[in-house]
């Protein structure tokens, strides 16, 4: 095909838009809406991990020491901790600096440990799990060094946040799916109408000679280009709620900081990747729409 033909085709395609502003308006909007809705649930699910893992920092296993080890015994149990892969941040708290970490969080009341004839804190080990998967495993790692007395940690917590996670996980691919599903249908219908209503101006071009892809060609651009323009308004109204959301989070940092809300993920950061990624969805949206529609309905 000539590069002549090419422009032609694609002037048509874009003016088709305009000449059925309608049909094309309709196409945009469920676009703008389904591309609105996938960016915000992607952007949400990036955040929620980041909290997770702020969240999952906070957790902590406890290693407490049987009492009496030896200092090389408590060595060795530190050496034991590093070099297990499931385990990160190891820490430890000689039982001097836990009392007194223990008379700090008693307050007013500390003085009452005065009075003890000797120390009951026992040295203690604080440690993370690099993945609370794998926290069970750790701890049952952990239980079986000699001279360890006692692991402490949250499972409950630990397996709440692995199902809030995998739930989260399971909800957003659906609704990924179900939004891209129902663009395409949106795009298809919208495609096939204008098929419909031009089936005149197709089969005379059909009985001058036109090839098929010189019929079909000008649907494509038409459906590319409606998704490039959703892309692009969705972007921008993606940067105006992200922000407006993101303001409340950092305007009171420290109350939201208890609950992982910290080191969110800002937009400018992100921005032209939200942006090409929102016209090239909408693109191939609005052509695989397009695709669909002329396959079927399109006798060429």
């Amino acid at each position: 095909m000539r590069t002549s033909n090419v422009s032609y085709l694609i002037k048509k395609g874009i003016s088709s838009v305009w000449k059925n502003f309608i049909m094309s308006f309709a196409s945009f909007s469920i676009l703008l809406v389904s591309l609105l809705q996938v960016s915000m649930t992607v952007l949400i699910m990036m955040n929620l991990n980041i909290i997770m893992g702020n969240i999952e920092d906070t957790n902590e296993i406890t290693v407490f020491i049987e009492d009496g080890v030896s200092e090389a015994q408590v060595n060795k149990i530190h050496n034991t901790l590093n070099n297990n892969d499931n385990l990160t941040d190891v820490r430890f708290i000689p039982k001097e600096e836990g009392l007194e970490n223990f008379k700090e969080n008693m307050g007013e009341y500390s003085e009452l440990l005065s009075y003890l004839d000797e120390n009951p804190v026992p040295d203690t080990f604080l440690v993370r799990v690099k993945d609370l998967k794998n926290i069970k495993l750790a701890v049952t790692a952990i239980s079986s060094i000699d001279g360890v007395e006692l692991v402490k940690t949250s499972d409950d917590f630990a397996g709440a946040l692995i199902n809030i996670r995998n739930t989260f996980s399971v909800i957003i691919i659906a609704v990924l799916a179900t939004l891209i599903i129902v663009s395409v249908i949106v795009v298809s219908n919208t495609i096939r109408t204008s098929v419909f209503a031009r089936r005149n101006e197709i089969s005379i071009m059909k009985y001058v000679g036109a090839t098929n892809t010189f019929i079909k060609l000008p649907f494509f651009v038409e459906g590319t280009f409606i998704g490039i323009l959703s892309g692009a308004a969705a972007w921008g109204l993606t940067w105006f709620i992200y922000d407006s959301v993101f303001a409340l989070f950092t305007d009171n940092l420290s109350l939201w900081e208890m609950f992982g809300f910290f080191n969110l993920i800002p937009f400018n950061s992100i921005s032209p990747f939200v942006l090409i990624i929102n016209c090239v969805t909408g693109a191939v949206l609005g052509a695989v729409g397009t695709v669909f529609s002329t396959g079927k309905y399109l006798k060429v």
